[in-house]
């Protein structure tokens, strides 16, 4: 199908850009340059390719539009409001406001349409990459022959600066080697960032760049050509066995007079006079703010129809479908709507006193029953699935030519975390992740995102202390519990045992509200009594009371040093110190509870109340009137001998107990 561009398409091109400037402008804050240049690009691709229906955003089978460059918001705005997603022309003006449907980067649940939170560059790229996973995964598992259910793109624009970042390169590098073919790229190729020309900092050949990676690339030699820009659409379309990327050229800010093509359309308003004067070149009256001429609108809001038509024939085909296949569209449903099966938890382990295990593997033990339950359950590690105990046994591998549940996401930790996001927000997956605890740092950007998102993604985080031992400092966790602690809406469990790491999982998989992390032990730990570990959910409990039920000293840990606490409990017991130990696996969970159960835990009244985490001791004080913890790195030495060296042991937390009475 071939393009000609009219009148009218270039009256609703620029549309869009006259209202970037003025709710910019309005705002006094903003970035006008790539919404005005993207305007030609976006303005074709949903308008006469991308497969969506405004008045059902979140429509199973619609494309997934991705706007890694989060910047150029008023982009995305616009394009809603003008196809009729219902945000209305009060809320562009509203743009960067409190309480606001236009916040300053695009956040998902917040706005109608917006598919992902994107402003930290390069994340949308790697969200896409995961979307695209999602597609393919469930197009494998549910498509039948007549019956294609799942068969959509994912779209996505990004800029020089997201092309800039590392995280778009370990991510494209993924996806060339799977082969994603129905991800697309427009590469917004404009050679400007905030401080000048592009070429201040970056000379690489990026067409050439992707093609090694894997990739198609397609060139759009000018942004303002309709018909080149709907060709290389249309030609992205045809299956190839490779991601696309479109190296668009365009001039940022165009046609601003004076600022066009410069830094100073980037990140600013472009200011008054500027504004009337490219208005006076597009032919708009200077004067008019937040005009959407009549003929404009209409035109833009047939994408309604359209969309209308288009879910209502996948809906006539999901009904054929579910005729022929009902198992198989109740289960996508039900995916789709993000439940947990009946009888989900049924295969989860016990442990008894004789099962000695590290966390790390009874993790792995609970992961494979759980995944043997919740056929959505999948995920992979940054090459350490042996390490991590992430592998799902007899389960497949996902690659350019299989749709197993095992990933293989190598040394790529950023980008795993951003692709996890993706295929969470993708929706029909309860994705988990995994590497080691001290790299949690690599990808700490995505799990904050997958916090602000409130995507229940799941890290598997082992290797959790100076437990690690020989390898030494470089890979033993100090700070990195606590900084994970400080993420608002994410949830971390150390568990204490085989029991507790159980109970961790269980936890993981009824979360609907944001990511949950497990921090896991190398070493093998005792097991606690399975009754009492239950109790891990709750995040914090009472794992043995003082012999008199009334203490006068309360020990807190986490992971391995609560049996670090038990030992030194035994000790200040035996010398008629009533002593209660408790358990603290999960802040988060613990702060949720009613504020009469922590106290009945951890009361303020017991004067000598310690911690024991090998960690920082900074955050304990919420809790704790002395800490026993490790303000300083580790080294390489076997376990037992770093626990002793660095004061993690009974004795430590006994003098320290004397002390304080």
């Amino acid at each position: 199908m071939t393009f000609a561009a009219t009148n009218l398409d270039t009256l609703c091109i620029d549309t869009i850009r006259c209202l970037s400037m003025d709710a910019i402008q309005k705002a006094n804050s903003g970035h006008p340059g790539t919404p005005m240049a993207q305007a030609p690009a976006a303005y074709v691709l949903w308008t006469q390719v991308l497969k969506h229906n405004p008045a059902s955003p979140q429509w199973p089978d619609r494309d997934r539009f991705v706007l890694s460059c989060g910047h150029a918001s008023m982009l995305i705005y616009s394009l809603l409001h003008l196809t009729g997603y219902g945000l209305e022309l009060d809320d562009l003006k509203a743009f960067r406001t409190l309480h606001s449907q236009t916040p300053g980067h695009p956040e998902v649940g917040v706005t109608p349409g917006v598919e992902t939170t994107t402003g930290p560059l390069g994340q949308g790229l790697a969200n896409a990459v995961g979307m695209a996973l999602a597609e393919r995964m469930l197009a494998a598992e549910f498509n039948r022959d007549g019956f294609p259910v799942v068969d959509h793109f994912t779209w996505a624009f990004a800029g020089d600066g997201c092309l800039m970042e590392g995280i778009s390169y370990e991510a494209a590098s993924l996806a060339g080697h799977l082969g994603l073919e129905k991800l697309v790229v427009l590469w917004d190729n404009n050679r400007i960032t905030i401080e000048g020309e592009t070429d201040l900092a970056w000379s690489e050949d990026v067409p050439t760049r992707f093609e090694a990676m894997g990739w198609r690339v397609l060139k759009v030699e000018d942004g303002e050509d309709l018909p080149s820009l709907h060709r290389a659409f249309q030609e992205a379309c045809v299956p190839c066995g490779k991601p696309t990327l479109i190296d668009c050229h365009t001039i940022i800010g165009w046609p601003a007079p004076t600022k066009k093509n410069t830094h100073h359309a980037h990140g600013a308003p472009l200011g008054e006079a500027e504004i009337r004067a490219t208005k006076e070149i597009l032919g708009w009256n200077p004067e008019g703010q937040f005009v959407v001429p009549a003929e404009a609108l209409a035109h833009w809001r047939k994408c309604q129809e359209k969309g209308a038509h288009q879910e209502a024939a996948w809906r006539t085909r999901f009904e054929a479908y579910r005729a022929a296949f009902p198992a198989e569209a109740a289960e996508f449903e039900a995916l789709m709507k993000g439940e947990l099966p009946e009888g989900w938890d049924a295969d989860l382990p016990v442990y008894g006193p004789a099962d000695k295990a590290a966390t790390r593997e009874a993790s792995g033990k609970a992961l494979n029953a759980l995944a043997g339950r919740i056929p959505n359950l999948l995920g992979g590690s940054a090459d350490l699935a042996p390490s991590n105990n992430t592998e799902l046994k007899g389960q497949g591998t996902f690659s350019r030519t299989e749709s197993g549940r095992n990933f293989h996401f190598g040394i790529r930790e950023h980008a795993m975390g951003a692709v996890l996001n993706g295929m969470s927000l993708h929706g029909g997956l309860r994705p988990y992740g995994a590497t080691f605890l001290i790299f949690s740092d690599y990808m700490r950007p995505s799990v904050r995102l997958a916090a602000l998102m409130k995507q229940p993604v799941v890290y598997v985080w082992t290797h959790d202390s100076i437990g690690v031992g020989e390898d030494g400092p470089t890979h033993q966790p100090i700070e990195q519990v606590m900084s994970l602690r400080l993420i608002p809406g994410m949830t971390l469990f150390r568990p204490a045992d085989a029991n507790e790491t159980v109970a961790a999982w269980k936890a993981a998989m009824r979360s609907t509200d944001g990511p949950v992390g497990l921090a896991l032990t190398r070493q093998k730990l005792p097991v606690l009594e399975a009754a009492k570990a239950a109790q891990a959910e709750r995040g914090g409990y009472i794992l043995e009371e003082a012999s008199s039920g009334t203490p006068k000293v309360v020990l807190m840990a986490s992971g391995s040093e609560v049996h670090v606490a038990l030992e030194a409990r035994t000790r200040l017991e035996a010398e008629g110190t009533p002593t209660r130990v408790v358990s603290l696996p999960s802040w988060e969970r613990f702060e949720a509870q009613p504020a009469e159960y922590r106290e009945a835990v951890i009361p303020k009244a017991v004067p000598v109340r310690v911690s024991v985490e090998a960690g920082v001791t900074t955050g304990w004080q919420r809790y704790a009137t002395a800490c026993v913890g490790l303000d300083h790195f580790g080294a390489s030495a076997p376990a037992e001998t770093l626990f002793e060296r660095f004061g993690l042991t009974a004795e430590a937390v006994v003098a320290q107990v004397k002390r304080l009475l």
